[in-house]
């Protein structure tokens, strides 16, 4: 399952990249993209724990980019 994410706050290019780095080392997911330009997110993940893995999602991105919110 591939979902699309609105980003609020998200400061700078190479915190985008460190926090697409950081989704895909979550088990179960299979891809992942942060645009800066854009302000948006995708996450390609297991569609049975989706919840689950985007409640992991937040969590890494919080240390990357604690300003950042993801719209769910």
């Amino acid at each position: 399952m591939k979902k699309r994410f609105d980003l609020e706050d998200l400061d700078c290019a190479v915190c985008a990249q460190k926090m697409e780095d950081a989704i895909k080392k979550i088990d179960g997911v299979e891809d992942a993209g942060v645009n800066f330009l854009t302000q948006k997110m995708f996450v390609v993940a297991d569609e049975a724990n989706f919840d689950k893995i985007m409640k992991e999602v937040v969590k890494v991105c919080k240390k990357v980019e604690p300003d950042c919110r993801i719209l769910l």
